[in-house]
C-alpha cells in the first residue's frame, strides 16, 4: 500500500507555544483567557461539543491542536442568520464544517419521514438544534460570513453525499453535497490524514485551490488534467464511445494486459477483422487513472444507471486498487480522489491519546446529552468493517480494512477513566467499535488485501484468506478486566456472530466475562431473499452461535440471553418472508418491543436497491432481474406488524394479509398458529400487559419483560403465559358464538368476534 507521511511528523504550526487546552474554546472569553487573538481553525458542529473521541469535533480539534494550531468550535449555532458563525472571529486558515455524528436527515426524521421528538446529540435531547441538510446550511453561512475564508467540509454526512446520491426524504436524486453548499474541499471517511495535510499546506500559503492531490477528498474541476488516463464507465456495464476503454468490474490484478474495445461504426462488418489495441497493466498506470461514471443529469432521470453508478463507486473503496472517480455535473466535474490510506497502529494511538476532558463543555451546565451519558464510559478499540452489509454507511465512511490501537494505549484510556471521568463506578460499558470482534483481524496477505476487490470478506462467507483468530482480543480483555478499580468489562458493540464461532475461546471468554445478562446480535432475518440482498450470513450461523451461548453460559452458572435485531422492509424482503420471520420469532418465543424499519441512508448499496429496483452486487442490465422493494405506507407497516406478531393492535392487519397470502390457516388458536381469531379491546389488552409486566423491584426485577426482545419465552406475572391465556380466551369465544352467543363467560361483553370474510 502507498506510503503516507505519519501524522506526528508534521512540524509544528508555531501556535505551539499557547499548549493544549482545557477545552477547546466555544467564546471569545475562553480565547482570551487562553490568550489567543484568533483562532487559526474553526469547526462547526450539528452536535453539542463533548470533548471525548467519540465525537468527531473532538477529535478533529485535538489533533489539529497537537500540529500546533488554535482551534475553536462553534457548535449546533443558529442557522437563521451568519451572526452565530462570526462568535469567534475569522479564522486564519479555515473553516471545518461537518453536520455531526449522524447524518442531519436521519438524526432529525424516523424512517417514516415523521420529525423526530428528540436529538442525543443535544443538550436535555432537545430536537431542533440544527437544520435539515445541517452541513450545507453551515457552509453557506461560514461563506457568507467571511466569504474568502476556506470551508473544508467534512464528516458522515460529507462522507455519504459526496457524489450524486439518492435522497429518501425528498425522494429523487441530488447533487453532491459539494455542489450546493459552495465548500472549497470535501473530505470523506476518517479524515485525520487529510485535514492534517491540508491545514499544514494553508498555513505554508498554499491556496484551497491548488490542493487536489490528497486522498479521500473531492473538489470541483472543469476538465480532466493532462497525463490522467480516463475510463469510460458512463453506460450500463458496457464500453462508452471513448478511443480507451476499460470494464472497470474486470479483476485488474489478474490481468497483465486488457484489451481494450474500439467503438464500432453504424455500418461496420462485425465479423470483419479489427484492430484491438493493447495497454500495459492497468495496475501500472493506477495512480494516473480515472473512472467517469454517469453524470447527475443521468442518474437523476435513470434510476438504473443510477444503480450502475453505485456498483463502480463499490468497487473502487480499497485503497490498496482504488482509482479516482469523476463525476459531472453541469459544465463542471465533481472529481474524488481515491481513498485515504488506513492509519497505523501508532497513528491510531497518537489520536487516541490526545488530552480529551472527556466531559461535555463546561457551557451546557448540568445539561444531560444523551449520546455522551451512553458512551462516557465505553473505549473505542478499533475502526472500520469487512463486513460489507448493504444497508450500513461504514465501508462507506471507515473503509473494510480494520485500523487497530495497541493493547497499552486502550488499557491507558480506560485508566484515565478510571481516575478521572465523574460518576464512574467501575464498570467499562464497551470496548468495541462498528463491532465488536474484528480487533487485529485482517487479511493473511497484505498484497491479496491491496489487489481484493469483493465487498465482503465474510458473505457468502468468510474467506479463506482471512485471518480469524481472535486471541490479541481475548488478550485484551483479560488485561483489561484485572485492572484494580475495575469490577467489569462489558462488551455493548455490535457482535459478528458468524466470525466469534470460528473462536470457541472467544465466545467462552465473551459469555463467561463479559455479558451483562443480554447480548445483542443482527440476524437481520431468517430468509435467505433479503438476507443475500443484505450480504447477512443464513440464519444457521444465528443457531451454531446460540448453542454455544447457551453452553457456556450454563457452565459458566449464569442465567444470560441473546437479543436478536431484525430489519422489516428491506429490499428483498417480500410479504412470504416477514411471514416466515414472524413464525419463526413465535417459535423461538420472541416478542419485540420495538421493531427497526429499513432506512435508505445515501449512498448505501441497499438504497441503490430500493431507488432502482436493481441489485448492483451483480451486473447491472436494463433486463437484469429485479429486486423485491417494499416502498408503500402500507405494506411498510404490514412488514413491521410481522415483527410485532405479539401486538393485538396489528391482529387485524395480519389477519387481512395472511387471507390475501392465502394463509388463513395461520390464523386460529393452535400451538402453531401466528395470531388468534379474536380481538381484545384495548382496555382488555392494557390489562393484561400490566399484570405481565415484571415490577421494577420484584424477586424477578431485570428479567425481561412481557414485550421486551429475548430469548425466554413469554411470561406472566403468576408464572402462566400469555399465549395459553389467549387460546383459553379464544377457545372460550370461539364455544360462545357456537351456542349462537349463549353461555357467554364472564367479561365476554368486552370481546369483539371477528367477522367471518
Amino acid at each position: 500500500m502507498q506510503a503516507v507521511k505519519p501524522l506526528f511528523d508534521y512540524p509544528k504550526y508555531w501556535a505551539e507555544c499557547f499548549g493544549p487546552a482545557p477545552f477547546l474554546p466555544m467564546s471569545r472569553e475562553e480565547m482570551e483567557a487562553l490568550g489567543w487573538d484568533s483562532c487559526d481553525i474553526i469547526i462547526v458542529t450539528g452536535d453539542a461539543y463533548v470533548d471525548h473521541p467519540s465525537f468527531g469535533m473532538a477529535i478533529i480539534g485535538r489533533l489539529l491542536e497537537a500540529q500546533g494550531f488554535r482551534v475553536g468550535i462553534i457548535a449546533q449555532p443558529d442557522w437563521r442568520s451568519k451572526d452565530d458563525f462570526m462568535r469567534l472571529g475569522e479564522p486564519n486558515l479555515f473553516f471545518g464544517v461537518a453536520a455531526g455524528n449522524m447524518d442531519s436527515m436521519i438524526n432529525r426524521y424516523t424512517a417514516d419521514r415523521k420529525s423526530r421528538s428528540d436529538d442525543a446529540y443535544t443538550p436535555g435531547g432537545v430536537a431542533g438544534k440544527r437544520p435539515d441538510r445541517a452541513s450545507l446550511v453551515y457552509s453557506q453561512r461560514c461563506k457568507e460570513a467571511y466569504s474568502h475564508v476556506p470551508v473544508v467540509l467534512g464528516g458522515i454526512e460529507a462522507s455519504l453525499r459526496r457524489i450524486a446520491h439518492y435522497d429518501y426524504w425528498q425522494d429523487k436524486v441530488r447533487r453532491s453535497i459539494l455542489m450546493d453548499a459552495t465548500a472549497d474541499i470535501l473530505l470523506y471517511g476518517n479524515a485525520e490524514r487529510a485535514v492534517v495535510e491540508i491545514a499544514q499546506r494553508l498555513a505554508a500559503g498554499e491556496p484551497v485551490a491548488a490542493i487536489t492531490d490528497i486522498r479521500g477528498t473531492a473538489f470541483v474541476r472543469h476538465d480532466t488534467p493532462e497525463g490522467w488516463f480516463e475510463i469510460d464507465s458512463t453506460r450500463i456495464d458496457r464500453p462508452g464511445k471513448v478511443d480507451k476503454i476499460i470494464n472497470p468490474y474486470v479483476n485488474t490484478q489478474d490481468m497483465d494486459a486488457c484489451a481494450i474495445e474500439q467503438a464500432k461504426g453504424p455500418d461496420e462488418d462485425p465479423n470483419a477483422a479489427r484492430v484491438v489495441q493493447l495497454l500495459p497493466s492497468p495496475r501500472l498506470t493506477r495512480e494516473r487513472t480515472v473512472i467517469r461514471l454517469p453524470s447527475f443529469e443521468k442518474v437523476r432521470n435513470d434510476p438504473v444507471l443510477y444503480a450502475h453508478a453505485n456498483r463502480v463507486l463499490h468497487l473502487e473503496t480499497n485503497p490498496g486498487n482504488a482509482r479516482a472517480l469523476v463525476q459531472m455535473h453541469g459544465e463542471l466535474d465533481i472529481w474524488l480522489n481515491p481513498p485515504p490510506i488506513p492509519m497505523s497502529t501508532e497513528e491510531m494511538d497518537y489520536v487516541f491519546g490526545q488530552p480529551f476532558a472527556r466531559v461535555p463543555h463546561p457551557a451546557y451546565g448540568d445539561a444531560k446529552i444523551p449520546a455522551y451519558e451512553m458512551i462516557r464510559f465505553s473505549v473505542n478499540i478499533m475502526r472500520g468493517c469487512f463486513g460489507g452489509c448493504t444497508f450500513c454507511s461504514i465501508t462507506e465512511h471507515e473503509g473494510r480494512i480494520i485500523q487497530n490501537r495497541s493493547q497499552d494505549s486502550i488499557i491507558r484510556e480506560i485508566e484515565e477513566i478510571r481516575d478521572k471521568v465523574p460518576g464512574f463506578t467501575g464498570v467499562i460499558s464497551d470496548l468495541g467499535g462498528p463491532t465488536a470482534n474484528m480487533y487485529r483481524i485482517a487479511c493473511k496477505d497484505q498484497e491479496i488485501e491491496k489487489h481484493c476487490r469483493k465487498p465482503s470478506c465474510v458473505y457468502p462467507g468468510i474467506c479463506d484468506n482471512l485471518n480469524t483468530d481472535h486471541s490479541a482480543l481475548i488478550q485484551l480483555y483479560r488485561s483489561a478486566r484485572e485492572l484494580p478499580g475495575v469490577k467489569k468489562i462489558l462488551i455493548a458493540s455490535g457482535l459478528r456472530y458468524d466470525l466469534a464461532v470460528e473462536s470457541p475461546e472467544y465466545v467462552r471468554e465473551l459469555v463467561t466475562h463479559h455479558v451483562g445478562g443480554y447480548l445483542k446480535i443482527a440476524p437481520e432475518h431468517t430468509e435467505e431473499g433479503p438476507l443475500s440482498k443484505m450480504m447477512k450470513p443464513g440464519i444457521g450461523s444465528y443457531d451454531r452461535f446460540k448453542q454455544m451461548f447457551e453452553k457456556f453460559s450454563k457452565e459458566a452458572g449464569k442465567e444470560q440471553y441473546l437479543i436478536p435485531y431484525f430489519i422489516a422492509a428491506h429490499p428483498g424482503t417480500t410479504d412470504e418472508d416477514m411471514m416466515n420471520l414472524a413464525l419463526w420469532l413465535k417459535r423461538n418465543g420472541f416478542r419485540a418491543d420495538q421493531v427497526q424499519a429499513f432506512y435508505p441512508s445515501p449512498m448505501a448499496t441497499a438504497t441503490a436497491m430500493y431507488h432502482s429496483g436493481k441489485n448492483p452486487l451483480r451486473k447491472i442490465t436494463y433486463k437484469s432481474d429485479g429486486v423485491n422493494i417494499v416502498k408503500s405506507e402500507q405494506q411498510r407497516r404490514l412488514h413491521k406488524a410481522f415483527l410485532r406478531y405479539h401486538d393485538p393492535k396489528n391482529w387485524p392487519l395480519l389477519r387481512e394479509a395472511l387471507k390475501d397470502m392465502g394463509r388463513a390457516d395461520l390464523i386460529g388458536n393452535g400451538r402453531h398458529q401466528l395470531i388468534p381469531t379474536y380481538q381484545p379491546q384495548a382496555n382488555e389488552y392494557q390489562s393484561a400487559r400490566r399484570k405481565n409486566s415484571t415490577p421494577a423491584g420484584s424477586k424477578k426485577a431485570g428479567k425481561p419483560l412481557l414485550t421486551q426482545h429475548t430469548g425466554l419465552p413469554p411470561r406472566s406475572h403468576d408464572g402462566k403465559g400469555w399465549e395459553k391465556r389467549e387460546q383459553a380466551k379464544a377457545a372460550a369465544e370461539a364455544r360462545r358464538q357456537s351456542a349462537g352467543g349463549k353461555g357467554a363467560g364472564k367479561g365476554s361483553k368486552n370481546r369483539r368476534p371477528v367477522a367471518p370474510r
